[in-house]
């Protein structure tokens, strides 16, 4: 449904050329929800503006449902849903008024246009609201309808741009729950940015992690986090100096690293630390070590990207 290669985009700025976008390739197959990671300034909304046709990439080239997004923008235009980051609604109109309004944008006839705009108030729970203005509308209510209005003409690719932001995590249960139903029903593409980052990992089954413009990683979570980041196991000894053979007995476990103690504790990473944890265990034991406790975490994609760039996404998007 997404298949590009060597899209590139340039600024010009004062100060000189900036390369917001630097060669990303990328695909994306029917069906799939795809989850696009980065810190701002990234490139990320870039890209998605390219594969959306609102930018011009500068080199490269990109096919979105089959169409090309220089040549045939109108065609791709008609084969996405777009919901930014800004509400999408007029302050001063209301929301039934607002689907229909999008739905002839669409070319839709006035009939079929009223039709889907129903159907959407009730898949959506908007129904008591179609007659509200969009200003009155909360927070959740808004993201809601900003969803409904990109899916007014069916599209076969839905580009969610930040979509949970500002919300309360009630209502960002509430919109996913309404998200999720929809694709089960549909089938639909979904292509997500997003800053939450346990809504990628719940809700998408690939994770692509874009840095300083480039494409640094793309696989499942589970194998990101397994291969990039992988489980902390950490034991607490009762008597003083075990940790320097717990490290010493660390060494030989398969794929140990970051091997560190710490007075009474150990910690290191593993790629499977539920299995290795008991193996690690009888062998301290074996060696008369006293454990007092032993854990393990597992790794979050919060954790995949501090390992690959060296700093935290949650903390960037806090800054932010």
């Amino acid at each position: 449904m997404i298949h590009a290669r060597d899209l590139a985009r340039t600024f010009k700025t004062k100060s000189g050329p900036v390369e917001a976008v630097r060669g990303v390739s990328l695909d994306v197959a029917e069906g799939e929800l795809v989850a696009f990671l980065g810190p701002n300034g990234a490139g990320k909304s870039t890209s998605v503006r390219m594969l959306t046709t609102l930018l011009p990439p500068s080199s490269g080239g990109a096919l979105v449902g089959g169409h090309d997004i220089v040549r045939d923008p109108a065609a791709v235009r008609r084969k996405i849903g777009y919901v930014g980051q800004g509400t999408g609604s007029g302050p001063y109109h209301r929301v039934r008024d607002e689907l229909i309004t999008q739905g002839r944008a669409q070319r839709m006839s006035a009939a079929d246009a009223r039709r889907r705009a129903d159907e959407l108030l009730g898949m959506l729970e908007l129904e008591g609201l179609a007659d509200r203005d969009c200003s009155s509308l909360s927070g959740g209510q808004r993201r809601r309808l900003d969803v409904a209005l990109g899916l007014m003409h069916t599209p076969q690719i839905l580009f969610l741009d930040e979509p949970s932001t500002g919300l309360d995590p009630h209502s960002r249960a509430n919109l996913w729950g309404h998200i999720t139903r929809v694709r089960k029903e549909s089938g639909m593409t979904i292509f997500l940015t997003t800053h939450y980052l346990d809504e990628a990992d719940m809700m998408a089954e690939r994770v692509m992690i874009m840095d300083h413009g480039r494409m640094i990683a793309d696989d499942t979570p589970e194998r990101l986090k397994a291969d990039l980041a992988g489980d902390t196991i950490r034991v607490s000894f009762l008597g003083d100096g075990e940790t320097v053979t717990a490290a010493e007995l660390a060494q030989n476990l398969p794929q140990a690293r970051d091997i560190a103690p710490n007075g009474r504790s150990l910690t290191l990473t593993v790629r499977d630390g539920e299995a290795i944890l008991p193996e690690f265990i009888a062998r301290l034991q074996a060696k008369g070590l006293d454990i007092a406790t032993a854990s393990v975490r597992r790794p979050t994609l919060d954790d995949v990207f501090l390992g690959l760039t060296g700093r935290s996404l949650r903390e960037n998007a806090v800054a932010a």
